[in-house]
């Protein structure tokens, strides 16, 4: 019997919900889905982008850096625990990587936060540069974090030259974006 610990995303035996360290880097337990755990960990994102989508642009950020410091402890925290460096079972990169994403969106709408998810999971999945070199420099709950803030400000890139496009080919010159 094995003693190493399982990157199994379903055995995580250690997952207390009633922790907050947990609830968060187990992303209120998506993390523990048997299947594409980062997918459903962004999956859990839209609600919280939805309630922070409305905040004004600066408290939007600063909400968003909450949420990244928070993450950075948890996913610690967790990892101490675990022995394991990047399991994918912690998933509250994916959470924070989406909300930097959701930045650009130019109005909340079901075409932008489609269009910011395949795109974040994109760059997340396939890791091109700079996302692999992000993976590749940090370590602790800021290297599991790091690479997804990455494929966050990298989909934020391409999300705000799609609303510059939109809104030019709509004739309202260069888009406002909301955040």
């Amino acid at each position: 019997m094995s003693t190493t610990p399982t990157t199994d995303a379903v055995a995580s035996p250690r997952f207390q919900p009633t922790r907050p360290d947990h609830l968060i880097a187990y992303g209120f337990g998506a993390g523990l889905s048997p299947m594409a755990p980062g997918t459903v960990g962004t999956l859990v994102a839209i609600p919280i982008y939805l309630v922070l989508a409305n905040l004004p642009g600066l408290v939007y950020l600063v909400a968003v850096a909450i949420l990244i410091g928070v993450g950075i402890w948890a996913c610690n925290k967790v990892i101490a625990e675990t022995g394991e460096d990047d399991p994918p079972s912690i998933v509250w990169d994916e959470v924070v990587g989406f909300l930097v994403a959701m930045a650009a969106a130019p109005v909340v709408s079901l075409a932008w936060i489609l269009m910011g998810f395949l795109l974040f999971r994109l760059f997340d999945i396939f890791k091109p540069w700079p996302v692999s070199w992000a993976e590749e420099r940090f370590s602790g709950g800021l290297g599991i974090i790091a690479d997804d803030l990455v494929a966050g400000a990298m989909t934020w890139v391409v999300l705000t030259f799609m609303a510059m496009i939109v809104s030019a080919s709509l004739g309202h010159g260069v888009a406002t974006l909301a955040h």
